[in-house]
């Protein structure tokens, strides 16, 4: 039986949320389960025909009712969010008791510790419920030494820009 990873993809550049969907792609190419929970991310891709498609391999959730960034919200509508948010963390936590696949994909999860939405105790809380075989990509923006020692390996992703002289 082979143990299971958690890693980070950070970073102020673009690309955090398709390199896991890639990932997503080679586990379900193995014949396994993957389930992406998507956070902060307003409409997300939970409701895109194409990804429908991917089912029942790779199966996406979205908890937040607002089509709208989570950033863009009154403070009354982010307080509503914040229990959609938290019933996600919830069903992350039952995929994970009940094994539902082999990895699993908590996209934007480190923008709740940004917004102040859970701390990083909770999400070390979250991660204890990782059963041994399964692997777990978090993704977000911001990181630090905390979020850091939970993970097994921490990808940062950067966009440069290069000039071309003429």
């Amino acid at each position: 039986m082979k143990k299971g990873m958690i890693q980070i993809y950070s970073g102020e550049g673009h690309g955090k949320s398709p390199a896991a969907l890639g990932r997503a792609v080679q586990t379900a190419c193995k014949g396994e389960y993957v389930v992406i929970i998507q956070f902060l991310k307003g409409r997300g891709l939970a409701e895109s025909e194409f990804v429908k498609r991917l089912e029942p391999e790779i199966k996406i959730f979205r908890f937040e009712k607002s089509e709208e960034d989570f950033v863009n919200l009154s403070q009354e509508h982010k307080a509503e969010e914040c229990q959609n948010i938290r019933n996600g963390l919830n069903f992350a936590k039952k995929v994970m008791n009940t094994c539902e696949c082999s990895l699993l994909i908590m996209d934007e999860v480190l923008g709740l510790i940004d917004n102040g939405i859970i701390t990083v105790e909770e999400l070390k809380t979250l991660l204890a419920s990782k059963p041994e075989e399964m692997d777990i990509i978090m993704t977000g923006i911001t990181l630090n030494d905390e979020v850091c020692i939970l993970a097994d390996e921490v990808t940062k992703v950067e966009t440069m820009q290069f000039k071309i002289w003429e």
